[in-house]
């Protein structure tokens, strides 16, 4: 019998403390409704001593601690898994935290990690600043030149960070490409899947036709992008098919004693249904607005994939075509300065100003691209804007990016 069953009755002469601590009220059973009821729990009950003792499998079965798991992150485990297409779900703090997770988890001394030059920042300066201090060395590569890439690929080389679309310039590369040249050599593979997030592509079958099986090792979103949607929320997973390598993240996802704030975790179950409609609408508008920037004057070029004469275009439309994400860069004729394009930033009125995407509100944010690539600029100059949309009516965006061009003219 569990101690939640457990026939109880307070005696007249405790206190009322540990009377209201200890009451035998339990709810009865077969209540069900749409929403997840939130479990929120540091201390986990057992039956007896004898369950105390038994050995609980990290499966999503049972109950150790509440840091590992309630029946509320259990349920967000198996539904991010389904989104994925994987078998294995572990949830983090943020996006960092599980790029952090699966760096730390699968990289030893002298190991290597090559990550493409368009990596999300915050894992350059992981790479950078953190792993050394573990003897882990790294290299960046091309993510639109295959042929160097194999090239690079060393006995030393253990984990390859792909990003499908890259950060900023959302260059799209040849993610099967990639993939086919890790797996020939045993080296794992870590897709940032926060672009896609399970709906522009399936990142464990990368060509279901033509390639059925061929994907990622590893798949890692931050949650607190379209998961979550409404920019309240910081959380990330990390998802794996395969038993053997999500052992490995999970003692290491326990080393780190990540834990959830359970009303986060269902902030995000209320707003996955809707992550597909909502991807959907925000793909289209960026869509319009990414081709209406594009035909502009002031414009040298714009990144989104797609987009014809984008960098990697051509493997989004082999890999990716059902989506393509809320995010477009405009890179700015040369002939105008970075204060200028601050200026124009500065006269949107219906964008914010600020990092993170797939919320609500449109976002606007202009970069300087020079300390944050290795190999090269994709275009001349170095400062460009990257626009996240988000849920509002693309005629008022488009008229807003209409108002600020005008002020940029006449800086």
């Amino acid at each position: 019998m569990s101690h939640s069953d457990r026939p109880e009755t307070a005696p007249a002469a405790e206190g009322l403390s540990t009377q209201l601590v200890h009451h035998p009220y339990r709810p009865p059973q077969g209540w069900s409704a749409m929403p997840v009821p939130v479990a929120k729990a540091s201390t986990v009950l057992f039956r007896d001593t004898a369950d105390l003792h038994h050995y609980k499998p990290r499966d999503g079965k049972s109950y150790r601690y509440g840091l590992h798991g309630t029946p509320t992150s259990y349920t967000l485990c198996a539904r991010v898994a389904t989104l994925e297409g994987a078998e294995h779900c572990l949830l983090v703090p943020s996006g960092l935290a599980a790029i952090t997770l699966v760096s730390l988890a699968l990289l030893r001394p002298g190991d290597e990690v090559l990550l493409p030059d368009n990596v999300y920042g915050q894992n350059r300066h992981l790479t950078l600043n953190m792993l050394p201090r573990f003897g882990i060395t790294h290299r960046f590569y091309d993510p639109l030149d295959l042929p160097a890439f194999e090239a690079m690929l060393g006995e030393k080389t253990r984990l390859v960070w792909i990003e499908a679309a890259g950060s900023i310039t959302l260059e799209f590369p040849d993610m099967a490409g990639l993939v086919r040249a890790c797996k020939a050599r045993g080296i794992v593979s870590a897709l940032d899947n926060t672009w896609g997030s399970g709906v522009a592509f399936r990142p464990f079958d990368l060509l279901p036709r033509a390639e059925p099986g061929l994907g990622v090792d590893i798949s890692m979103q931050a949650l607190t992008k379209y998961a979550s949607g409404g920019a309240d929320v910081l959380m990330g997973s990390v998802c794996t098919r395969d038993a053997a390598l999500h052992e490995r993240l999970n003692d290491m996802h326990e080393h780190l004693g990540y834990g959830l704030g359970q009303n986060d975790v269902e902030l995000v179950l209320r707003n996955l249904p809707t992550l597909a409609l909502r991807y959907a609408h925000q793909d289209a508008t960026t869509r319009r607005l990414a081709q209406w920037m594009a035909a502009q004057p002031e414009v040298a070029k714009v990144f989104h994939p797609a987009l014809p004469g984008s960098p990697g275009h051509e493997h989004w439309l082999q890999q990716s075509s059902a989506g393509a994400a809320c995010l477009f860069s405009v890179a700015f004729q040369p002939r105008y300065t970075a204060r200028q394009v601050d200026a124009f930033v500065d006269a949107l009125q219906r964008f914010g100003i600020g990092y993170s995407w797939a919320g609500p509100m449109s976002l606007a944010v202009p970069y300087d691209l020079s300390r944050s690539r290795s190999l090269g600029l994709p275009f001349e100059g170095q400062t460009l804007v990257r626009f996240a949309i988000g849920l509002e009516d693309a005629d008022d965006l488009q008229a807003d990016l209409a108002r600020a061009l005008s002020v940029l003219r006449g800086a």
